[in-house]
């Protein structure tokens, strides 16, 4: 059987979906896989474009008519939350704009949480790519803005402040871990099926976890950044036993996510 998949070149994707991608043994499916970033996916996804795919969890409500979760896939942990950055030193101003990785992602909805709780109202933002939002900080074109991915591990470096740990404040507020990621399921698909490609997944995570190296060459060149280490903490924080079963904390967290407004 022939399914599409999406999934990012964010190294805690192509570490958990690698095997898939290059093909399982006595694998019941052919895989089209494309590779975008987050929001794009997101994008894919609402308009019914993929088969499987992993998306931002917010984005899960508007697309639950015609998709699933799965149980495994994902990213959701603790301590490893979107981080709201400064190019310039001092406090967080409400009045300034602030760039946000893509509008249907989910480090968009933590700091409409975080701005919610602390301010009130409707911050004033606009949407980006990823890698466009570190840049704009970076080269001060931008006050202040959402970071995700391999960034998380570089802003000290690259003399960038922290104004607030999305995550940390999510966990604070919630008690949840931070459910950032989750695959998704065309509804159509029958259920032996469903279970087929978690299955799948679940086989590509293993293998992934009995190899002796963390970052194959195919991780490497797929990532955004050539820093090694930088690749390994990213896939130690954000691979985790999640990934392989959402579990009732997970689904817990999700479902807070999904109606954050009761948060």
């Amino acid at each position: 059987m022939r399914l599409s998949l999406g999934i990012s070149t964010c190294p805690n994707d192509t570490y958990i979906y690698e095997a898939l991608v290059a093909g399982l043994e006595n694998s019941p499916f052919e895989w089209n896989v494309h590779f975008a970033d987050v929001q794009t996916l997101n994008e894919m996804i609402m308009r019914g474009e993929l088969d499987v795919a992993k998306v931002s969890a917010q984005v899960f409500p508007s697309v639950r008519e015609n998709y699933r979760c799965l149980d495994c896939g994902g990213a959701i942990g603790y301590g490893c939350g979107p981080l709201l950055l400064s190019s310039r030193s001092g406090a967080f101003d409400p009045a300034q704009e602030t760039v946000l990785p893509g509008e249907n992602t989910t480090a968009a909805l933590l700091f409409r949480f975080w701005f919610g709780h602390e301010f009130g109202g409707s911050p004033r933002v606009r949407f980006a790519l990823f890698n466009e939002v570190y840049s704009s900080l970076l080269d001060k074109s931008a006050a202040q803005g959402v970071t995700i991915h391999e960034h998380r591990f570089t802003w000290e470096r690259d003399g960038l402040h922290l104004l607030q740990d999305l995550g940390a404040y999510w966990e604070q507020h919630t008690g949840s871990p931070i459910p950032l990621g989750i695959a998704v399921v065309r509804r159509s698909l029958p259920d032996e099926v469903v279970r087929n490609v978690e299955r799948e997944i679940r086989r590509s995570l293993s293998l992934a976890r009995e190899r002796v190296e963390l970052v194959t060459p195919f991780i490497r060149e797929m990532a955004q950044i050539s820093d090694e280490k930088v690749i390994e903490k990213h896939i130690r924080m954000f691979v985790n036993d999640f990934s392989e079963d959402v579990g009732e904390a997970g689904r817990r967290a999700l479902e807070c996510l999904w109606n954050f407004t009761k948060c």
